[in-house]
């Protein structure tokens, strides 16, 4: 089983690149398809599955496949652990 801190680490390494700060960005708006983030950033299709499965992973995204495409969206469960964790972690006792 994974410690909690392997899996709070992947929240944090989420926030922790410019790219996925922007797809996270993009994502406010609603569900994107993988095609349309490709589009915007101006990336490569591996550079992107590279973002999007450290994004899934943490929580904080969710990924639905239709077709050959994976449409992507804002989880609203994995934003309010990371909010809470971050409270909890910087809060003083």
């Amino acid at each position: 089983m994974e410690n909690k801190y392997a899996k709070n680490a992947l929240i944090f390494k989420a926030f922790c690149d410019e790219n996925r700060l922007m797809i996270l960005e993009m994502l406010q708006s609603g569900e994107k398809c993988a095609c349309r983030l490709l589009e915007e950033l101006n990336i490569v299709q591996s550079t992107l599955s590279h973002h999007m499965k450290i994004l899934v992973d943490s929580g904080i995204v969710t990924a639905r496949k239709d077709g050959k495409w994976t449409h992507y969206s804002i989880s609203e469960a994995g934003t309010q652990y990371a909010k809470e964790l971050l409270n909890k972690l910087t809060t003083l006792k």
